[in-house]
């Protein structure tokens, strides 16, 4: 029988029928420690009791009115992500990343256009980006991959080298209007920016009059030890988006910026049926609930250089498997090395009883919620070597003990 559904994923013989912190058990009660959180989504872990109760709460009240009217629930929630986020004036919601993003790329475009200045529409980005599935963010993204087969990319983005500062100046016309960049590349690998790129970044968008976008859907809310990745590096953006953790798993997007550039969204320049109802921003209010409580974020930070750590020791236990190890707080990888597959990695570790996700340049990426706990750290330390004992040649008795 033809599924129903569209072949569009490569979808694990997985099902799972209930969750419980960081830990998933399927359809015949197997248990898996979950360090993929729906690719860095399930923020605060399955079935957090503030978030299902908010959920249900607001369901059972309503659900959705639209944008036609005022709703007090995303007043709230950007008025707390406002107060929370240095830089930022006002927010905007969305269902998605790739949404976020889009919201992003036309408010820089808006602001140039509105001070003056139509020709500049280009956004500078860079190599490994992932910015969304939409014709504009695979245009972004720059992945041949991505864009084969659905005409031409969509005008306006230039592609550099991550972390090569010599060609983002090269790359800079007077048609240029942004510089958007991931503080840390999740599905390009796990590659953290250097601070010190951020950093001047920062100065070339003030030097030629720039906008610094930063798409933090996977790195903020919390994923670094901080709310946003990019406050390592001590700058501020013009403009942010984000997703993923900000509804702990319920869709929600949310664009972050300066008033220079929100002012010039003005009623009917953009907009989302869906975007920041009450359902939705209901959900994200209980994530922020909890991730803004205090002591959370340092929590995040020791565990996540706790599992840093752990993750050095194996790539040193297992030099035949493991290349080294990248990327920032809960956002973590694995490189492997050429002769093994992140897949194959991938389903070394299910085997196992451990959750992860594959990533770009051989990378096999550990995103976990971020209310682990040092001991569910160790356990997914342990887990990780006996997969990579799977996948060492000649070690398959070893794996089995």
């Amino acid at each position: 029988m033809i599924p129903a559904l569209m072949p569009n994923y490569n979808r694990a013989d997985l099902v799972f029928e209930r969750g419980e912190g960081a830990w998933l058990w399927d359809e015949q009660g197997r248990r898996f420690l979950d360090f993929g959180a729906g690719i860095a989504t399930s923020s605060i872990g399955h079935g957090n009791p503030h978030l299902v109760q908010a959920i249900a709460e607001q369901a059972a009240r309503v659900m959705h009115t639209s944008n036609l009217y005022r709703v007090k629930q995303a007043e709230r929630l950007a008025q707390r992500l406002v107060e929370a986020t240095p830089f930022a004036d006002s927010v905007y919601f969305s269902n998605s990343g790739a949404e976020a993003n889009e919201a992003m790329v036309k408010a820089v475009r808006k602001y140039h256009a509105s001070e003056g200045h139509p020709e500049r529409y280009r956004t500078i980005c860079f190599e490994g980006a992932f910015h969304g599935r939409t014709l504009a963010m695979i245009s972004a993204t720059g992945n041949a991959k991505y864009l084969e087969g659905f005409g031409p990319p969509v005008e306006g983005f230039d592609h550099v080298p991550f972390g090569n500062m010599n060609a983002v100046r090269q790359a800079i016309t007077k048609e240029t209007a942004a510089i958007m960049i991931e503080p840390v590349q999740g599905e390009g690998g796990v590659r953290p920016a250097d601070l010190r790129f951020l950093q001047e970044l920062r100065t070339v968008c003030d030097e030629f009059g720039l906008l610094l976008a930063l798409d933090e859907v996977q790195t903020g809310m919390g994923r670094s030890g901080k709310l946003w990745a990019y406050q390592w590096s001590g700058i501020e953006p013009d403009i942010i988006s984000s997703a993923k953790g900000i509804g702990g798993g319920f869709p929600l997007g949310a664009t972050l910026a300066r008033e220079k550039v929100a002012q010039y969204l003005k009623p009917g320049t953009h907009g989302s049926t869906y975007g920041g109802n009450p359902l939705a921003c209901a959900a994200g209010n209980a994530v922020l609930d909890v991730i803004l409580a205090p002591g959370f974020l340092d929590n995040v930070d020791r565990v996540a250089r706790h599992l840093w750590r752990g993750m050095q020791d194996l790539a040193a236990r297992h030099p035949k498997v493991v290349a080294g190890v990248q990327g920032a707080g809960l956002l973590l990888g694995l490189r492997l090395q050429e002769a093994v597959s992140n897949t194959e990695m991938q389903g070394a570790a299910v085997a196992e009883g451990l959750l992860t996700v594959a990533a770009g340049m051989n990378v096999l990426r550990v995103a976990p919620p971020l209310i682990i706990t040092e001991a569910e750290a160790d356990e997914a330390l342990r887990l990780l070597d006996r997969a990579c004992l799977r996948m060492t040649p000649g070690n398959a008795k070893a794996a089995a003990k």
